[in-house]
């Protein structure tokens, strides 16, 4: 029978990743990632879990391990945070490309200089045109459930791509909160052990080699092989989601989830923990009379543009709040979100907001604040005049200092 608990985020990471039985494990520290990997060890030297945890010397070194083990067979699990991230940067290329199904947990961190152990999501979002899948959980909970359902995703014969589960640094990772931790039996029935005959593992009887020289006559279709299990795994996030929710009793319907967003004339658009923010303050906006509803992105990579025209192409205005910034154009989720948007027939009114860098607070009353003002903008002049701006920042002086 499931038990709960009340655990931080990382440890509820640590928990799915016992309960799927994984055989290798590479630990390199970093803060905010580290309980993760040092209650795996905790788990590994109890004997609850039966892994060979390898302490490794750099990050760089973690995700090597983790693609020589992958290449063997195991089922394999690391995590880190930004700068750790930074530095295994070509491995992560390396793991994609070599078509291997492993699992890392990114506990998201601002990117230095200047220094900063707080969350903004730069950092997980540096790497979506890497070849992973990248999702980001809301919750404690769905941390632990994206961890079980990302080994089954990546381990697929239709997609065999590594996958990224994303976790906010501190507001969730050394936050505590009940979590349900499912029985060991369920979870084994979801996910059985990976198969050794899967395509793309080593095996001295039928010798493969990965990573020589490709030239300009094969090199294309490489990267097209990837793109197509990339779109494949779509359905099969949707497969695996539904399949959960039947075992477990949390259904995750694919790449996106909505909050009162059906009768809503307009939409918040964001992805992680600062959602639930955003819930609330759809609460309150609906109070006061304001048809506002929010659209989360459970999933970077695949990008769900079918999903947001969908559900956006009809609203009348969309405000994307992105925690992160891509400097010299615009928050990455606003770039990608409008562009799924460009040709709607109803042309909704697009306003993006970058906020929460740094780990700067974003509260449900600030949610509040950007709403209001694009529905201001788009009463007083008839359409949004800027398309995206700065919320909250203390001052505007120019140059460092």
């Amino acid at each position: 029978m499931p038990k709960v608990a009340v655990i931080t985020g990382n440890h509820a990471v640590a928990y799915g990743v016992k309960l799927s039985r994984v055989d290798v494990i590479a630990a390199y520290p970093i803060t905010p990632q580290t309980t993760i990997v040092e209650k795996l060890d905790e788990f590994v030297e109890s004997g609850e879990l039966e892994a060979e945890m390898i302490h490794v010397e750099s990050e760089h070194s973690a995700l090597a391990a983790c693609v020589g083990a992958a290449s063997a067979g195991a089922r394999t699990f690391t995590a880190t945070s930004s700068q750790g991230l930074l530095y295994m940067h070509e491995m992560v290329w390396w793991a994609a490309a070599a078509r291997l199904p492993i699992v890392m947990a990114i506990v998201t961190r601002a990117i230095a200089p200047p220094w900063n152990i707080w969350s903004d999501h730069n950092d997980i979002l540096d790497q979506r045109d890497t070849g992973w899948i990248i999702s980001m959980a809301e919750t404690n909970q769905e941390a632990l459930d994206l961890v079980i359902q990302a080994f089954r995703i990546a381990e697929d014969e239709r997609v065999l791509l590594p996958v990224m589960v994303g976790l906010e640094s501190f507001i969730m990772s050394h936050t505590a909160a009940p979590v349900g931790i499912p029985d060991q039996e369920s979870v084994d029935m979801f996910l059985p052990p990976r198969n050794p005959n899967k395509p793309f593992i080593l095996d001295p009887e039928k010798p493969i080699s990965h990573g020589n020289i490709c030239g300009p006559d094969c090199y294309m279709e490489f990267k097209y092989y990837m793109h197509e299990a990339m779109a494949n795994a779509r359905k099969v996030i949707y497969e695996v989601g539904r399949e959960f929710g039947k075992i477990f009793g949390r259904t995750y319907e694919g790449l996106i989830e909505k909050y009162r967003l059906n009768d809503a004339k307009a939409a918040i658009v964001t992805t992680g923990s600062i959602a639930s923010d955003a819930k609330e303050a759809v609460d309150s906006l609906r109070s006061k009379g304001f048809d506002v509803g929010v659209l989360r992105l459970r999933y970077i990579r695949p990008f769900p543009y079918e999903e947001i025209r969908e559900e956006l192409c009809s609203k009348k205005i969309v405000i994307i709040v992105d925690r992160n910034i891509s400097l010299g154009s615009h928050g990455i989720l606003f770039t990608e979100v409008r562009n799924a948007l460009y040709d709607c027939p109803g042309k909704p009114e697009i306003k993006g907001f970058i906020a929460g860098l740094g780990g700067r607070d974003i509260a449900y009353f600030d949610f509040e604040k950007m709403v209001m003002k694009a529905f201001s903008e788009a009463e007083e002049y008839g359409k949004i005049i800027l398309p995206q701006e700065w919320f909250g920042l203390k001052h505007t002086a120019k140059g460092a200092g």
